[in-house]
């Protein structure tokens, strides 16, 4: 089994951190790849953020399909950035972080909130969470104030200000678990779940865990309609995502 872990960022010393928890988690049997995309911002933070990871993303996906014979992917950024998109590009599982932690999540806690960085970066968090269906599960989405790269620049400070968020979520909010809103902050995973008094997640284990499971099951996306190939078009500005319509691939429920 080859999963794909796609840093959706170009900041390859988080992208390290992400592979080193993917192969953690992972079974031994378990090939990880993790890459950043040749193009994209070196940090996400913000909607332009977002957006200008995407094409970076689904040529990385692209890729996986036609050369890497990847059985599975995961966007590692908790914004899931292109994840709808990534999932019509491909029949092959497409895990986000964020979606990811927030469904386990739920089958071990009753509510969670997420901690995460710049305060700008709450209303992307909000959103997610509506258009998942979690809003019901999460008590509240605490930022930092800090970016993702102070938080690279000094570990200490921002571990510091990670829990000081997670306990006031926990004592004022009532959280009976924390997520980390940022695949950045898996380096810290360890010391909160120790200092803590609630299960700490990140997305990047339950992603990996997901995906080996869907590949188990034999599970595609479904192509009946919407995540269905896109239609066949030019992309002017974008010579480097060859996207494969659905009159080249075989038909998948």
């Amino acid at each position: 089994m080859i999963i794909k872990i796609i840093n959706p960022n170009t900041t390859w010393a988080m992208t390290e951190s992400c592979e080193r928890a993917a192969k953690e988690a992972a079974r031994p049997d378990t090939e990880i790849i993790a890459v950043s995309p040749r193009t994209g911002p070196e940090s996400i933070e913000c909607y332009t953020d977002d957006y200008l990871a995407v094409p970076g993303l689904l040529e990385e996906i692209i890729k996986g399909d036609t050369q890497e014979s990847v059985d599975a992917y995961i966007i590692a950024c908790f914004g899931d950035p292109g994840l709808q998109a990534a999932r019509e590009i491909t029949s092959k599982p497409v895990l986000g972080i964020a979606q990811s932690a927030m469904a386990l999540a739920t089958m071990i806690a009753p509510s969670f909130s997420i901690v995460s960085v710049l305060d700008r970066s709450k209303k992307v968090t909000d959103d997610l969470v509506e258009s998942y269906g979690m809003s019901k599960f999460c008590r509240s989405v605490r930022t930092t104030g800090l970016s993702v790269l102070e938080f690279g620049r000094n570990p200490e400070k921002g571990l510091e200000a990670l829990e000081e968020q997670a306990w006031k979520a926990i004592r004022e909010d009532k959280a009976e678990c924390i997520l980390l809103g940022c695949a950045g902050f898996v380096d810290f995973l360890r010391d909160m779940n120790k200092h803590l008094s609630v299960p700490v997640l990140d997305g990047i284990a339950p992603a990996v865990k997901f995906a080996e499971g869907m590949v188990d099951l034999a599970l595609s996306t479904s192509k009946a309609n919407t995540w269905s190939y896109p239609e066949p078009k030019q992309f002017l500005g974008f010579p480097q995502l060859v996207i494969p319509s659905k009159n080249d691939r075989e038909f998948q429920k």
